[in-house]
């Protein structure tokens, strides 16, 4: 074959390049946006409501952790699935996650450019965003806002260099990870040494009328801040030594992220206060290190102007993070025959993943005009069905293959397991609820990619010959019963 070949991606990232993709994922826009609307719906108890939420998905990553130990192929949770239930729900997980990354990176590339249109007119070059997001730039006869060109060329620059080298942009998600949470690291260190913080009031601990009440809509709405650990396993075969590898990375990367959330939003709730948090809405770390940190500082004028710095470079991680991850459920799946071959190939020259990064890039492109709103929630329902189905994978694995060679094994099983599964459930069923009242549109586009999904498998098993049907046998295939 010319351009492409049926081969294993090679293993050009260390431990190091799996944290920071997890990281990254992570320590995404979520931080900056969601902490005003927590403390809006739970007050004070924000902090709270981020540590319960770490506490949530340190069940399921416990799940991620021994799967991947044991079964070290790319994919992520869809790999899993695949290697424990049937053909047709195999393919449905990894439908639901091709499309949630996918999702997630169009939502990404469209944060990515008011931040970075904002960081611009921080030092002048353009005027305010609302007014240079509307400005239309003729493209093949038809108007295209800024704010849209932007994003696209965004996710084309980091599609090209996904697409051309793995190292690379497993080096640029590092180099990127270390600067915001740097950045993030002088807000903290800022925000503690402050007057305003030492003043600093968390009583009442909820808002007057909500009480503890509040605290499970507020983990719903920012449970979807914690998404990210999961992207590690989607490159497992990408890692050196992934048995030991993957594990420590998602630890490492839940632990770091948890602390720096813990830090941001204790700050942020410290010296501006829950209720100067809520005025200021989706701004609120930028008006909170606005706040207390200095003017006239080196090249950052300012603590809002670091703090959009920062945004920038969180979309950024976190747009080439998922970027990697849909590529490689997508590469998952060709290989594994339930998408088109050439999805499951490695370019010759390359050694990427290069049809299913295009085609995912595509897909990615076209989500950017779904509504905001509702692809967010799409995305974090399926997230959240996905984690439940990898909790219960973990379980079965456990039943039916005893003596498979677990190189690392969750303590206490099968409790993280199934509490992960009951506490994924509780947040889905409210995150349902709060759709069918508020965004029935992401139920209705939910359900649809489920059924178009079904008719994609179906029609992908009529055009497979008789002898070509069943899982396929790749180079990298477990060995189930091998002993411990």
């Amino acid at each position: 074959m010319s351009g492409s070949q049926t081969r294993s991606p090679e293993a050009e990232l260390g431990l190091l390049d799996a944290t920071m993709i997890g990281m990254g994922a992570m320590i995404g826009a979520g931080i900056f946006v969601l902490t005003g609307l927590a403390a809006e719906i739970a007050g004070p108890a924000a902090i709270l409501v981020f540590a319960l939420n770490g506490v949530v998905t340190a069940f399921t990553g416990l799940s991620y952790a021994e799967l991947a130990a044991s079964i070290p192929k790319s994919g992520g949770g869809y790999a899993f699935v695949r290697e424990i239930f049937e053909d047709l729900p195999s393919f449905i997980m990894g439908w639901m996650l091709w499309f949630a990354y996918m999702i997630a990176g169009g939502l990404y590339a469209l944060g990515f450019a008011p931040n970075f249109l904002e960081l611009l007119h921080v030092y002048g070059i353009v005027p305010p965003p609302d007014e240079v997001g509307a400005v239309v730039v003729p493209v093949v006869e038809m108007g295209v806002p800024l704010a849209f060109l932007l994003a696209f060329v965004a996710v084309l620059g980091l599609v090209a260099l996904n697409a051309v080298s793995t190292a690379a942009s497993g080096s640029a998600e590092t180099m990127f990870t270390i600067i915001k949470v740097s950045i993030l690291v002088v807000f903290v260190a800022f925000g503690f040494s402050s007057p305003m913080f030492s003043g600093a009031e968390f009583q009442p601990l909820f808002p007057e009328g909500a009480g503890a009440a509040a605290i499970l809509p507020a983990m719903g709405l920012t449970f979807i801040a914690f998404e990210g650990y999961d992207l590690i396993t989607t490159v497992t075969e990408e890692v050196e030594n992934p048995r030991e590898n993957i594990p420590k990375a998602i630890f490492v990367s839940l632990i770091a992220t948890v602390i720096v959330y813990l830090a941001v939003v204790t700050v942020a709730v410290g010296t501006l206060g829950a209720e100067g948090l809520a005025d200021a809405g989706e701004a609120g770390i930028a008006a909170a290190a606005t706040s207390f940190m200095p003017t006239g500082l080196p090249i950052i004028q300012n603590g809002g102007a670091l703090i959009v710095f920062g945004a920038v470079f969180s979309t950024l991680t976190a747009l080439n993070a998922v970027v990697i991850a849909s590529s490689r459920v997508a590469f998952s799946m060709g290989r594994e025959g339930q998408l088109l071959p050439s999805f499951g190939q490695i370019h010759h020259r390359y050694g990427t993943p290069f049809v299913a990064i295009l085609a995912s890039a595509v897909v990615m492109l076209g989500s950017v005009a779904l509504p905001t709103q509702s692809a967010g929630n799409m995305a974090s329902l399926f997230f959240l069905l996905s984690f439940i189905i990898v909790n219960v994978a973990v379980i079965r694995l456990r039943r039916e293959r005893p003596n498979m060679n677990r190189p690392y094994e969750m303590p206490y099983y099968p409790v993280p397991a199934l509490l992960g599964i009951a506490l994924n459930l509780l947040l889905a069923g409210v995150l349902v609820e709060y759709l069918i009242r508020t965004d029935p549109l992401a139920l209705a586009l939910s359900v649809a990619w489920i059924l178009l999904g079904g008719l994609v498998y179906f029609a992908l098993e009529r055009l497979r010959a008789p002898s070509e049907r069943g899982p396929t046998t790749t180079d990298t295939e477990i060995t189930p019963e091998a002993e411990d």
